[in-house]
């Protein structure tokens, strides 16, 4: 496809200061993470220039001509013979990992089933065992979505990375509010490039001035005590939660009646955060 930017067939233009600046703050925290995971300046150089010319030949297109490597070293800066070498493959794809999949399944199913829900469409407190609840109990969760691995499994690892909890009568509960600070780095790392790939999408189509406007939107503020911080963020959590419940029970019935529809080919992503930090302080 073609896409609105700020290159000519002429060249590079100067790229707009204040986006400069943007960038430049929202790397910080980007380049901490890397740093803490020893990826450095050389790697990072060398996947950035493949990325380059991914996008660039991907997404950069002019509508009946060939892309060239000619062109995509015009407009990404990266020099021919490496462009050659360096076009899209697509086996680089991102898979997600098999936890994070089993996972969202098991989730999805426990949103989903009237039986595994209270009154006001929170989880409820499952049996661990058939031989204690049927249906309803975690291990039929389990073997109603997969019959390759043991409930266990499923809870042991739950367990260790906060994900669930067991309450005082030895029932399986669903933590809103997973320990993070544990569990598997492949999942994790799936998910941060997934939702900040997906609100740099929005965040970039608002730039560009699409129409609707994309829903991206945020509260700041630079003058506050830390109790009010601790305050807002319980806060955030909250209001957080009920929104990400409703927004996941009605994708559940609108996955179900969009099933046999041959056009049910769309994503959709919402997300949310909260982050505070000296007010200060521009950075991570």
């Amino acid at each position: 496809m073609e896409s609105n930017n700020n290159t000519s067939e002429a060249g590079p233009q100067t790229p707009p200061s204040a986006l400069v600046s943007a960038v430049r703050h929202l790397l910080r925290p980007l380049v901490k993470l890397l740093l803490t995971h020893s990826i450095t300046y050389p790697f990072l150089s060398d996947l950035l220039k493949s990325i380059y010319v991914e996008v660039a030949t991907e997404e950069f297109r002019l509508q009946d001509k060939p892309q060239t490597d000619s062109r995509i070293s015009l407009l990404s800066g990266v020099h021919r013979k490496d462009v050659k070498q360096l076009r899209p493959d697509r086996n680089l794809e991102q898979t997600i990992p098999a936890s994070a999949s089993l996972s969202a399944k098991l989730v999805k199913v426990w949103s989903s089933d009237p039986k595994r829900l209270d009154e006001t469409g929170r989880h409820r407190p499952l049996p661990r065992l058939m031989s204690e609840g049927g249906g309803a109990s975690f291990e039929g969760l389990v073997n109603s979505v997969s019959k390759d691995i043991r409930s266990r499994v499923i809870l042991d690892e739950w367990l260790r990375t906060g994900f669930a909890r067991i309450d005082e009568e030895g029932r399986v509960c669903l933590n809103t509010e997973p320990d993070f600070k544990a569990g598997d780095l492949d999942e994790k790392a799936y998910f941060l490039g997934q939702n900040i790939h997906d609100h740099l999408c929005a965040a970039s189509r608002s730039l560009e001035g699409d129409q609707p406007l994309p829903l991206d939107g945020s509260v700041q503020s630079n003058r506050l005590t830390a109790e009010s911080i601790a305050e807002l963020e319980a806060l955030s959590r909250k209001l957080g939660m009920e929104l990400l419940d409703a927004v996941h029970k009605r994708v559940n019935e609108l996955e179900a009646r969009d099933a046999d529809n041959p056009d049910a080919r769309q994503r959709m992503n919402l997300g949310i955060y909260f982050h505070s930090g000296d007010g200060k302080k521009r950075g991570p």
